[in-house]
């Protein structure tokens, strides 16, 4: 029509639409003497993308401060969360920085890399671990304490062991409720008797208003549980939501240390090192304060943290 003298008010009539919109397309996306569709289109897809990166590009402090971040292991939500906190405002959404992360023009620079899943495209989460073993003695989840299950009193614990390659080794792990502070020490193998030796490292240097109660998965290496310096309670079996902050705690764990990992070659000291950075990250359930910094407040009067 534009080759062909057809006015703008008339292009608009035949197509149904206001004169001043027609114009404002044109205008928008204009190559010379003719309009081209698709060209037009691939202009206007052009500046979508582009309007999505504002919010994070058009500030080079908050440009570096979510790359420092993300090289950290941070996620976008606890990225965007704490830059709220130190700010006193919203700066940009979680959602805003994954757009830029799987942003096109990004796609090369694979800052997907630095997620939790490592996924070049977004999806959902899935799986469950497996449970296995009858052990006598247990005691069931369903009998632990009320004050369990609101996560007011600090020292209830969440416990579990993550294998290495081959089932040869691996990490024993303990989630404190409340904070969120993971303490975790290596396992030579996943005997019962080498995780109660890792379960009273772990907890050696506690006092004992800290070591209310653990609740572990239904795994043979638990057998030796009465001999644990605290409580145990038990999952129900295929139910590993029951232990779901022990279970998110792993999953950042599995960042630095993926299945099929051989532990026999980690040292303490490099899981020392992965604990500390995890502990320092801001999490969403805690206001974007850090596992350390609430661990801290609540153990203010009750003894000196060796961290």
């Amino acid at each position: 029509w534009k080759a062909q003298s057809v006015g703008v008010r008339e292009m608009a009539r035949r197509l149904g639409r206001e004169h001043s919109s027609v114009s404002r397309e044109l205008k928008r996306n204009n190559f010379g003497e003719y309009y081209v569709a698709i060209h037009a289109k691939a202009k206007t897809e052009s500046r979508v993308r582009r309007a999505r990166l504002r919010p994070i590009l058009k500030d080079a402090q908050t440009y570096a401060y979510v790359l420092e971040k993300l090289r950290l292991g941070w996620s976008p939500e606890q990225i965007a969360g704490r830059l709220e906190l130190e700010q006193g405002r919203k700066i940009i959404s979680h959602e805003s920085i994954y757009q830029f992360i799987y942003a096109e023009e990004n796609k090369d620079k694979k800052w997907w890399e630095y997620l939790r899943r490592k996924q070049k495209t977004r999806r959902k989460k899935y799986g469950r671990k497996s449970q296995k073993g009858k052990i006598p003695g247990r005691g069931s989840i369903h009998e632990r304490p009320k004050e369990v299950e609101n996560r007011g009193v600090i020292g209830h614990w969440e416990g579990d062991s993550v294998e290495g390659k081959t089932h040869k080794g691996g990490v024993h792990t303990q989630v404190e409720r409340k904070t969120r502070l993971l303490l975790a020490t290596k396992l030579d193998d996943l005997t019962s008797g080498e995780t109660l030796r890792a379960q009273k490292k772990v907890f050696a240097w506690l006092p004992e208003e800290l070591k209310r109660s653990t609740t572990v998965d239904n795994g043979k290496e638990f057998y030796f549980h009465q001999e644990f310096e605290l409580p145990v309670f038990f999952a129900d079996p295929y139910s590993s939501f029951q232990r779901g902050t022990n279970e998110n705690t792993n999953g950042l764990l599995r960042e630095y240390f993926p299945k099929k990992t051989d532990f026999t070659h980690i040292t303490q000291e490099e899981i020392d090192d992965v604990v500390k950075e995890i502990n320092n990250r801001p999490r969403k359930c805690l206001q974007f304060k850090t596992p350390v910094e609430e661990f801290r407040k609540e153990l203010t009067r009750i003894v000196a943290i060796p961290f």
